[in-house]
Order: structure tokens, then C-alpha cells, then sequence
């Protein structure tokens, strides 16, 4: 099972280093999804995280507690930002931050009197980081949007899913974390990076169009080397090549097979048995009978039973785990992948690092229950 984590302090973490980001300040404007995911990202590094949330948002279903996954490890204040006192306030702690990112659409932090012009003539070495779907300019900029729809637009989302069928969706996983967040954490780091040469802070424009975009960036070249066909279940990374595919088995669950290079390819046929030959790998006109072969020697056997014949070996072939199955797995149990917290089953810290390890952090608090605290930490009056 999962890793069953201690309770630490508000503030503390296990003896030891820092994570790599210890002594780094951000402030977070609150927002959901993809800003909230960098957040944490940058907790889990060593961040000083300080959430700043709108009165109110206390009454909501995702805030504090240990439920809160995307904001632990932060500590939260409350400010009514469409206060000027409350806005001077902000800009009070933005001089004492080395970050600040939100997620609200182009215009509205520059209407608080909070924008990148505001907070960067109070603190000439911030980092902005402004993260959205759209991005700051470009005709959609000012449209309401969801990962689905920014996914959508990239071609993403209409290259995933089985041929003849219609586009599949990704969980939020493509858009929101992949090309949202962690390209707003990339951005955050490089321009800390650069603000360590040059001395001056900067804008970061994180737009889930654009790191989804970049994401696609080997299919992209495929599709100019003509190795990929610009439709959906028919090449080699969405299950158009039959192994490198899905199938059910005697049970109803599934195994996921990933046999793409040769010598992987014929342990699988000989593990398998299934009497065909192994140098006729890339003969298109094998597949479909290849297909058939495949799915009804998978439906001999449960999910579990070819799990415990084939994991592990170069047939490349693991169990379709659903979320909690998979934290009692072997091998994410033996690198702590996932842990149990208050009851609650989330990721450990990513990546690892060998001298200043990172590390979740506490539960997220009550939302403004650090309100006092932070402002007298950071050596911030209070508004009134």
C-alpha cells in the first residue's frame, strides 16, 4: 500500500536540507487548476508559498484540509483585492517576493492596479507569471475556455482516441498539468535563473495552448517525416500499431503491451507463443491477423495472471491499474510514489534530487488562517 506519511509542522519538514528552491518567496494569486498545480509544484521544491484568496473562499468544497492536494504545503491569506488598501498590501509583499504568478484572464490584474507594470516598479527583480488558456494576446485571448477546449485547438486532443471513433479526452492531464502548469513552473525557474545573471525580473506568458503545442513537438516532426498520419488509432503511439496497444482480458480489465523494438517484440511473440514470425514485425499486411492473435491470447487469462507471467520481462507488456490499485503496486510502493496523508491518497514530490531533497508539504491550512503571520513575517502592516 501507499506510504502512510506523518503529520510535520505548519511550516516544517522532515531533518535535513531544504528543498532546491529553500528561501525562494512566491506568492500565488488563487485561482484552479494549472496555477494551483505550479504552486504546489514549487512547495514540494522548497518554496516559501504563500496563497493569497479572495474573502469567501473559504465556504468552498476544495478549500484547506487534507483533501486540498494542490494546496498543500502553502500557507493562505485572505484579501479582498478589489480594495485599494488590500491591493497596497499585496504590492507591500510583492517587495519581498521573488515570484508571483496568477491565473486570471489578460486585463484583470492590471485593472486591481496589480499587474506586471504595477508589482515590477515596486520589485524590478520579480518574476511574473501569468498563467491562462489563450495566453495574454492572439483573437481568443479575452474567451472563457477549459482544458478541453484549449486541447482541442492544438490538435491534441483530435489525435487521441481509436480509429474510426471520436477524439478521446485525457483527463485534464494534456492541457491544465502538462502544457499549463509545469510549463508556468518551467518558465518560473528559468526566469530565476536569469534574474540571477542579469539582476532584472520578467514577464512569464504561460498559455496551455502553447505547452501543449510543445508537447506535440516529436509528433510534429513524425508528421513532416511522414512516420504519422494525421488521423486518429492508426500510428505507432495511439494503437494503431498493434503492439504498442491496449487489450482486455479473461477478466474485463485490461494490459497495456509497448513491444516496439525488435528484440522486445520477439520476447513477446515467444512468451506469448503465439507462432508467428517476428521478423515480419513491420509487414502492414500482418496486422490484422497480428490484432486477433493478440486480443484472444490476452482474453485467455485474467489481468492479474498476465501480470505475474509477463511483468518485468523485455516483453514490455504492465497490468491497466486503476488510481488506487496502483498505489499498491510493487514498484510505486518501493519508490514512494504516492502516499496516504489524513486518509487521503496523493503523488510524493517530483523529480528527486540528491542533495536537496523535495518534499510535500503539511496540509493546507484553513483558508486565511495565516493571514497575521504571514504579514508579520514578511514585516507587511496589515490593511486596514
Amino acid at each position: 500500500m501507499a506510504a502512510e506519511a506523518g503529520t510535520t509542522g505548519r511550516l516544517g519538514t522532515p531533518a535535513g536540507p531544504g528543498g532546491p528552491l529553500a528561501g525562494c518567496r512566491v506568492l500565488e494569486l488563487g485561482g484552479i487548476g494549472p496555477g494551483p498545480f505550479a504552486g504546489m509544484l514549487l512547495a514540494d521544491l522548497g518554496a516559501e508559498v504563500v496563497r493569497v484568496d479572495r474573502p469567501g473562499r473559504a465556504e468552498e468544497s476544495d478549500a484547506g484540509g487534507p483533501a486540498a492536494v494542490l494546496d498543500r504545503g502553502k500557507r493562505s491569506v485572505v484579501l479582498d483585492l478589489k480594495r485599494p488598501a488590500a491591493a497596497g498590501a499585496l504590492l507591500s509583499l510583492v517587495e519581498r517576493a521573488d515570484v508571483l504568478i496568477e491565473g486570471f484572464r489578460p486585463g484583470v490584474t492590471e485593472r486591481l492596479g496589480i499587474g506586471p507594470h504595477d508589482c515590477l516598479a515596486r520589485n524590478p527583480r520579480l518574476v511574473y507569471g501569468r498563467m491562462t488558456g489563450w495566453g495574454q494576446d492572439g483573437p481568443l485571448a479575452a474567451a472563457a475556455g477549459h482544458d478541453i477546449t484549449y486541447i482541442a485547438l492544438t490538435g491534441a486532443l483530435g489525435a487521441i482516441g481509436e480509429a474510426g471513433g471520436p477524439p478521446r479526452i485525457p483527463l485534464n492531464l494534456v492541457g491544465d498539468f502538462g502544457g499549463g502548469g509545469c510549463y508556468l513552473v518551467i518558465g518560473v525557474l528559468a526566469a530565476l535563473h536569469a534574474v540571477g545573471r542579469t539582476g532584472a525580473g520578467q514577464v512569464v506568458d504561460a498559455a496551455v495552448v502553447d505547452g501543449t503545442a510543445h508537447l506535440l513537438a516529436s509528433t510534429f516532426a513524425k508528421l513532416a517525416r511522414d512516420e504519422w498520419r494525421d488521423e486518429r488509432g492508426v500510428n505507432r503511439f495511439d494503437g494503431g500499431w498493434p503492439f504498442y496497444a491496449v487489450y482486455e482480458t479473461k477478466d474485463g480489465r485490461h494490459v497495456a503491451v509497448g513491444a516496439l523494438e525488435r528484440k522486445f517484440y520477439r520476447r513477446l511473440v515467444d512468451l506469448l507463443g503465439l507462432g508467428v514470425d517476428p521478423d515480419r514485425q513491420h509487414d502492414r499486411t500482418t496486422w490484422p491477423h497480428l490484432r486477433e492473435l493478440l486480443a484472444k491470447r490476452f482474453a485467455e487469462r485474467t489481468r492479474d495472471e498476465w501480470a505475474a507471467l509477463l511483468e518485468g520481462t523485455d516483453a514490455c507488456v504492465a497490468p491497466v491499474l486503476n488510481l488506487t490499485e496502483a498505489a499498491a503496486h510493487p514498484h510505486l510502493a518501493a519508490r514512494a510514489s504516492l502516499f496516504t496523508r489524513d486518509g487521503v491518497l496523493q503523488p510524493a514530490a517530483a523529480p528527486r534530487f540528491s542533495a536537496t531533497p523535495a518534499r510535500p508539504g503539511p496540509v493546507a491550512p484553513p483558508v486565511g488562517a495565516d493571514t497575521r503571520a504571514v504579514f508579520r513575517d514578511w514585516g507587511v502592516p496589515l490593511p486596514e
